[in-house]
């Protein structure tokens, strides 16, 4: 068993085992959930969900009097110490299907039954939740990632669950501010890796309902992003996240947050490569000395394009046992091989990562089919396959205080669902803004996204002088490909009456293209879960977007003829991803917003009034949670 290390020492490490222990193989066959274990459930209402969860008073809400340091007002709850739990959270009885399919759809019941009910402001199993990730809202952000692990994890905590955060303590001279509140745990471990022993500190701040702890070290201390400057990738961001990956497996044992260390049992939620050493440290490293053994691990891929891949021979500086290299492994196909002495080998963290997690999640369920195809698994597409009975997909939430167009700080007008005059003003001033004539009934096209490959903007290109000979107006806000950037100065001056672009990246500018337009343009080639869509709906603006992962699994494809003539649907979804199929879809958005005002603004009621915020997201994580914590671990 482990013991409770004191916060002011280092902490021991493991010890080391002459005996050679099982070469690890792999398993391309999940062992997991058996049906002798599990059986069907037939219904999940009310009377089963009372098995699940417990009426209790409804937490007390933070004042939202003043906003966190980024701007974002914050309605989390700050639980007190004295709730969490001291013993073992009883085990769940509820039973699941074992067929994957027929287990998410009862999923779906049992959360739409949660949904419509008050009866369940807190979870009955309380475990303790670890997510490691490079990067967590507000402290430090470049994406979607940053967006998902400064969010989710005070949606758990409101449902009582005690979670940490395990993130790196960037200091780059801008965002240094961002950790004031943050203080030093006046723990130091040494850490093992690259030939060396490394010594990590730890820093902590407990903010709404959760413990944020950031580990510091030289290597987190320069400008740039958290993954490279204007000159590129660090080169050493292979071994800085592999630092953060052993401080985050030794945190739960030597960190007394609160008077207490989280200890053994623990789910720990490892968000893409950055992170993906953590179950292979703990299956390696932990496990076979009696640590962890009630711990879980679940894998969240943000995006799969992003593998952590390099040089076989970096292996041994990881800190992991030699005989446990077959589970990062790689080997790249000839065709992809520098030259003819090029061997392809090669070493794959996110790998590693999916042969050893006890589940694997991504961020829609779209998107957790597509990771299995050739077309979208990037060369993972067999491995995760093989896993596809313990791969979930849940569509990311939103920050519905930061994103609500009632109290929306960066409007010139604030509106809600009954009252969409202010929606009106927000175009008018859009179109002043960007030097546009301010015309209310011409269709205002809006496309907010990075400049690259994936967001596709060569196919608004494409499609631009066609989309030109209409009455409309478009609006682009983005930065990437210089090529790109300099089109977009181009078409402003061929098309001064209509087109606008915007070079960068301007959150207040973002927050008035979604307010302001009557459609937002997403051609994206895959977008594993996308935010912009969910944010347009919530501001009354149309999506039109390609049918691809969290897109096509969040966007209703409108139907004015379904509900006796009332209408069904949210925006327009096209495929394939071509210039004709995105035009042509483009072409009945207009048509309706012209011809069908009365179809129009129910479409706009259905966007506006879904259910987006993070506390869906985090009942589907609870119940992912719950299945990680029926069979034994994974890999040990």
């Amino acid at each position: 068993m482990a013991t409770i290390h004191q916060t002011n020492c280092f902490c021991k490490s493991v010890a080391s085992n002459n005996r050679i222990e099982k070469v690890l193989t792999p398993r391309l066959q999940d062992v997991g959930v058996t049906t002798s274990r599990i059986s069907r459930t037939l219904s999940l209402k009310t009377s089963a969900i009372e098995a699940l969860v417990v009426q209790v008073t409804p937490l007390k809400a933070v004042s939202s009097s003043s906003s966190s340091r980024n701007g974002v007002w914050c309605s989390a709850v700050e639980s007190s110490i004295g709730a969490w739990p001291q013993t073992p959270a009883p085990e769940n009885t509820l039973t699941f299907s074992a067929d994957p399919s027929e287990r998410n759809q009862e999923q779906e019941q049992m959360l739409k039954d949660l949904a419509d009910s008050d009866e369940t402001k807190r979870a009955k199993t309380l475990l303790n939740v670890v997510f490691v990730s490079a990067e967590v809202a507000p402290y430090s952000k470049t994406g979607g990632l940053g967006d998902v692990c400064g969010s989710l994890p005070i949606a758990l905590a409101q449902r009582g669950h005690r979670v940490m955060v395990v993130a790196p303590r960037y200091m780059n001279g801008v965002t240094d501010a961002m950790y004031e509140g943050a203080f030093d745990c006046q723990c130091r471990i040494p850490v093992a890796c690259f030939g060396a022993t490394h010594e990590v500190a730890f820093f902590h701040e407990f903010r709404a309902g959760v413990d944020w702890v950031f580990v510091d070290h030289p290597s987190y201390h320069r400008q740039g992003t958290p993954y490279g400057d204007t000159r590129g990738a660090f080169g050493d961001n292979q071994f800085r996240f592999t630092l953060l990956c052993h401080a985050a497996c030794e945190a739960p044992l030597v960190l007394a947050l609160g008077g207490y260390t989280y200890g053994e049992k623990c789910v720990f939620v490892a968000n893409d490569w950055h992170a993906s050493l953590v179950p292979v440290l703990l299956a390696s490293k932990y496990r076979r000395h009696g640590v962890y053994v009630n711990s879980r691990c679940i894998l969240a891929i943000h995006n799969l394009a992003h593998q952590g891949v390099e040089p076989a021979t970096t292996f041994s500086n990881l800190g992991i046992p030699l005989e446990w290299y077959g589970a990062l492994e790689w080997v790249f196909p000839e065709w992809a091989r520098l030259h003819a002495l090029d061997k392809g080998e090669a070493v794959n963290h996110l790998k590693g990562a999916v042969v050893t997690s006890d589940r694997i999640l991504t961020v829609s369920q779209g998107y957790a089919w597509e990771i299995t195809t050739p077309e979208g698994g990037c060369g993972l597409d067999k491995l995760l396959g093989s896993r596809a009975a313990v791969i979930n997909g849940i569509t990311n939430g939103v920050d519905v205080d930061d994103w609500s167009p009632s109290v929306d700080r960066h409007l010139p007008a604030t509106f809600t669902v009954g009252d969409m005059a202010g929606k009106a003003e927000c175009k008018a001033a859009l179109q002043r803004e960007l030097g546009l004539p301010v015309r209310p009934e011409v269709p205002l096209i809006g496309f907010i996204g990075r400049l690259d490959y994936q967001k596709g903007p060569d196919i608004v290109q494409e499609g631009l002088p066609e989309l030109m000979t209409d009455d409309i107006q478009v609006v682009m806000l983005g930065s990437g490909d210089t090529e790109m950037e300099k089109w977009m100065k181009w078409a402003e001056t061929q098309y001064r009456e209509k087109f606008r672009g915007w070079v960068g990246f301007s959150v207040p500018v973002a927050h008035r293209i979604t307010a302001g337009c009557d459609i937002l343009l997403m051609p994206s080639r895959f977008e594993p879960c996308g935010l912009n869509q969910l944010y347009a709906m919530r501001y009354g603006t149309i999506p039109v977007a390609h049918a691809t992962g969290g897109l096509r699994d969040t966007i209703e494809n409108y139907n004015p003829d379904a509900n006796n003539g009332e209408g069904s649907g949210t925006g327009w979804i096209f495929s394939p991803l071509s210039k004709d199929a995105m035009v042509n879809s483009l072409w009945g958005a207009i048509f309706a917003y012209r011809n069908d005002k009365e179809g129009w603004a129910r479409m706009q009621e259905r966007g506006m009034e879904k259910d987006v915020s993070w506390t869906r997201s985090a009942l589907q994580y609870e119940q992912v949670f719950e299945w990680a914590m029926i069979d034994p671990p994974y890999a040990a």
